[in-house]
């Protein structure tokens, strides 16, 4: 298999990435909650599979698009977890028409456009804002809130399923041990707000979403639906909240080394921000872009001490190696493999994923 490479290739570990499934699913189950992954981290209809295999009939999605994807191939009950883009009414109504479809609104404005152009049913969540300050409603707003559920309920084609948020304030919690005291104080906030309409609307749901948090907890006291997405590949980011361990991470792109600089002990390889993206971490006032592993046929190593990916140009990528073993050992002609920092990301990039049976996976 490894002989094929010729260009930077994402490799997948079907098993470890199946076993990531199960896990966020027991995990689930354990508590109760409806499990609603979300499907834009891996963007493939054949991974898709793997979860529907697992037992898994609800998804989420960041786009119409998207969601219009996932239904070609049978998924018939979708959120998306993104603020409706009212411009994509026609794409909307065609979905609603074939899907139990769900969106996310924080805006009156969005609202009265769908109340004049909705033409099937649909389930609106609110868009609540816990604290990660990228969108939503603050929890505390109850008036306009109120107002958002009664044009909600004035609408025929309307149905108020709850409140949604993303609570993605966990990335940049500086201990492990501070995530799950995040979410259950978000958890409680959106508690007291569940309980403010709860008696109008007895079905109404609180749907969170992040990896961190839902990898990481254990209580999930006043949440009925979690949505990560990220567990499926894992990546370096989640290494360093301590979220998993490398073992865990279940892609690796697989890059040719194309030049060496024994001065600078650098290593050029073929791989750049169009198949990494530009995410970086910042570990001991070092920029990284990935870490660097051993490919076999078999996988890929843990991570090796002392090298790293510490630079990416738009093909190129530079590993700095202050281990000059390893530095010696890597040729012109290798191929060295990295774990990126944001998986979603890197998948995002690259299209398509290569498993270590062989078989090519494509991607929207």
């Amino acid at each position: 298999m490894l002989s094929k490479i010729t260009v930077p290739t994402l490799l997948l570990d079907k098993k470890k990435a199946t076993d990531n499934i199960y896990f966020m699913l027991g995990k689930a189950r354990k508590h109760g909650l409806i499990f609603r992954p979300h499907f834009k981290t891996h963007q493939s209809l054949i991974i898709g599979r793997w979860f529907r295999d697992a037992g898994v009939d609800k998804i989420t999605v960041s786009s119409f698009k998207m969601a219009q994807y996932f239904a070609s191939d049978g998924w018939k009950d979708i959120t998306v977890a993104f603020p409706v883009n009212i411009r994509e009414i026609e794409l909307i109504n065609e979905l609603a028409k074939e899907i139990n479809l769900n969106i996310v609104i924080e805006s009156k404005e969005a609202l009265e456009f769908l109340s004049n152009n909705l033409k099937y049913n649909v389930g609106v969540f609110i868009k609540i804002d816990a604290g990660y300050n990228r969108t939503g409603i603050e929890c505390a707003d109850i008036e306009y809130i109120n107002a958002l559920i009664r044009l909600i309920r004035s609408c025929r084609n309307m149905k108020f399923n709850g409140f949604l948020t993303y609570t993605g304030q966990s990335y940049r919690l500086k201990t492990p041990s501070q995530i799950p005291l995040s979410l259950k104080k978000t958890l409680n906030k959106l508690s007291l707000l569940k309980k403010a309409f709860i008696n109008d609307y007895p079905d109404i749901i609180i749907s969170i979403g992040d990896t961190p948090s839902c990898t990481l907890s254990d209580d999930f006291t006043g949440a009925d639906e979690i949505r990560p997405g990220n567990f499926i590949f894992y990546d370096v980011m989640m290494i360093s909240l301590s979220v998993c361990t490398w073992d865990k991470i279940s892609v690796c792109l697989a890059c040719p080394v194309v030049a060496k600089h024994t001065a600078r002990k650098e290593i050029v390889f073929y791989g750049g921000s169009v198949h990494f993206s530009k995410e970086n971490l910042i570990i001991s006032g070092k920029e990284f872009y990935g870490l660097v592993t051993r490919i076999t046929e078999n996988g890929w190593s843990e991570p090796v001490k002392g090298v790293y990916a510490k630079a990416l140009y738009q093909e190129h990528g530079i590993l700095k190696c202050d281990n000059t073993e390893c530095f010696n050992s890597i040729n012109v002609g290798d191929l060295i493999g990295v774990l990126p920092v944001h998986s979603c990301l890197t998948a995002d990039c690259m299209k398509s994923y290569l498993t270590l049976d062989g078989e090519v996976i494509g991607h929207l």
